[in-house]
């Protein structure tokens, strides 16, 4: 089968293949938070995502809300719940990524979510206003490898297909994604959902060397990340580590952009410090 994935990367996409190889030559592990845009509180936004890069991030993973968001856990189900209830959606999404731009032209930003959201609002039109408005690249959960046709145009308008591999994927599938993957491979740490406390590095530190030797792009691990030592402990093995669940849970009911700053840092900034102790 021929590889379903073009590479035509705009300048902007091209902001996550120069952000890892910076960190490879620093030598260092790179901190992919994840949030849910529009919680805890839509005014806010901008300001979350300037406060995640200030507390050490080095990319941005910004889920877009969804009703269904059948690979998350408990934690950002609500928080998607949260964010629809307050009117959040596709169009609010790229407008927050465009008013980050206007201070920050280098932190790559990926929107994590479905493909409902952006069927709806048309995916030439969405891939248009996404690389307007600054978005790198698109992780969609519930279109994989083998259904990715139907984001032709999102890659030829130069948004990276981030691609997911996990522990049960087959081998001849594992090829596949490994030859096709761009901007990075997310690996989830364990078959289940977003949140759940169950990571064991012992388990994932061969399937992740192995990737790093094959794919064509930097492997992030995902799912299980918790806090400081368990990203220390995934940072053994990966080129970076993606953190949600748990921080999406720290920011709930952060009422004012003072105290999004304070929480995310209080978070963030010992993971990062763990990242660089290593």
């Amino acid at each position: 089968m021929s590889n379903p994935v073009s590479r035509i990367p705009s300048p902007g996409a091209q902001r996550i293949d120069r952000r890892f190889a910076a960190l490879k030559a620093a030598g260092r592990t790179g901190l992919i938070p994840f949030v849910t845009a529009g919680d805890p509180s839509p005014e806010h936004a901008v300001a979350l995502m300037h406060a995640l890069v200030e507390s050490g991030a080095d990319l941005i993973e910004l889920g877009v809300p969804f009703s269904d968001p059948m690979a998350d856990g408990p934690v950002i189900q609500h928080a998607s719940e949260r964010a629809i209830a307050k009117g959040v959606g596709l169009a609010g999404v790229l407008g927050w990524v465009a008013g980050f731009r206007q201070r920050d032209k280098d932190t790559p930003v990926v929107l994590m979510g479905y493909l409902n959201p952006i069927e709806i609002h048309g995916y030439a039109r969405f891939a248009a206003e996404a690389v307007q408005a600054g978005v790198d690249g698109v992780l969609l959960v519930d279109c994989p490898l083998e259904e990715s046709a139907v984001l032709a145009p999102l890659r030829e308008a130069g948004l990276r297909q981030i691609l997911l591999a996990a522990p049960t994927t087959a081998p001849a599938r594992l090829e596949k994604l490994c030859e096709a993957a761009e901007g990075f491979l997310y690996y989830v740490s364990f078959a289940g959902i977003t949140g759940a406390a169950r990571l064991s590095t012992t388990d994932i530190a061969a399937r992740v060397a192995d990737l790093r030797a094959h794919a064509k792009a930097p492997v992030a691990v995902g799912f299980g990340v918790r806090d400081a030592e368990s990203a220390k402990a995934i940072a053994g093995f990966a080129d970076a580590v993606v953190i949600g669940s748990a921080l999406v849970e720290r920011l709930a009911g952060a009422a004012s952009a003072e105290e999004i700053a304070a929480r995310v840092a209080a978070f963030l900034r010992p993971v990062r410090e763990a990242l660089d102790a290593r």
